[in-house]
């Protein structure tokens, strides 16, 4: 462009006003002008890993496919290739995906202001805290139907899941009920013997009478929530977002009833697969049986 004679005034514009007007440095066209061509790739020094970068792309999506799940991250990504024995870095695998628009849909957030809690909302033990909440999904006959659920805080496993066309407080029990009978044995005065905590919003089914009496029956002790803060809520509002992404957004059910058994087998499905990082990416039955274990042979 700097060699082109100008109409106006008959004279080559050169390299100082081109690149004034493109806003180029100067020292910039000189150095592409003189450097010199290489046949080397630019690549990160070191191994290169258990495969090529082909190689590994074809195993993400692959993994990506045979998963029972939707919207795994880079993460969940890495655990199960190392589970099928193929062993490369999160950094590895996030830059592959990225590359090759295999990424997670996302939201951006909003920046949160300081904290109304302190610390963390999990727990070291299974069955010292679960969390329970409400949402809502569609059936095509019946209309709108209220899904309930039941998360322990430690091992994030499902307990106890119930959808129904009423979103009263008798329903939000039925997954409490589901977890005591399910993890104590029994449905009974006392049965939890005041060693489990309930957390819950201020939602009117949860801050009911019947309810509050119910599980104060059972020997829970209620954990609600600060108000406005559905953080403290955390673990039942996670996998409320798992549910919706991979079954209530996903399929459509004609019957409340259909959706009823859809739920339980998602329930069964997520405890046996879903993977938790901080655990060591096992999954929630996993955690579940090795605590249970330990503490057999510590009595």
């Amino acid at each position: 462009m700097s060699v082109f004679v100008s109409a106006g005034t008959g004279k080559p514009y050169g390299l100082a006003l081109v690149c004034q007007t493109w806003g180029l440095a100067r020292s910039t066209a000189y150095w592409r002008r003189h450097r010199r061509p290489s046949d080397r790739i630019n690549m990160r020094p070191g191994p290169v890993g258990p495969c090529p970068d082909s190689e590994l792309v074809e195993e993400i999506k692959t993994v990506l496919k045979d998963s029972p799940f939707h919207g795994e991250g880079y993460r969940k990504v890495w655990a199960r290739l190392r589970l099928k024995g193929i062993r490369t870095s999160k950094r590895r695998t996030l830059r592959l995906m990225r590359e090759h628009g295999l990424l997670a849909p996302h939201r951006v957030g909003r920046r949160h202001g300081p904290k109304a809690h302190d610390g963390t909302i999990t727990t070291d033990r299974v069955d010292e805290m679960w969390g329970t909440d409400m949402t809502s999904g569609w059936t095509s006959h019946e209309g709108q139907a209220a899904v309930f659920v039941a998360i322990d805080h430690c091992s994030a496993e499902c307990v106890g899941i119930h959808a129904s066309k009423r979103a009263d407080r008798f329903q939000a029990l039925e997954p409490i009920r589901q977890g005591v009978r399910g993890h104590f044995g029994a449905f009974d005065k006392g049965i939890v013997a005041n060693s489990l905590k309930l957390r819950h919003d201020h939602g009117s089914q949860y801050m009911s009478d019947d309810f509050q009496n119910e599980i104060k029956f059972l020997g829970l002790k209620s954990s609600p929530a600060f108000v406005r803060e559905p953080e403290g809520n955390g673990c039942a509002e996670r996998f409320i977002r798992t549910l919706k992404e991979n079954l209530l957004w996903v399929r459509s059910f004609e019957t409340i009833e259909e959706l009823r058994l859809a739920l339980h087998e998602f329930k069964d499905n997520y405890n046996n697969k879903w993977l938790i990082e901080r655990h060591g990416n096992k999954t929630p039955a996993q955690i579940r049986e090795l605590q249970t274990a330990s503490a057999k042979q510590a009595a």
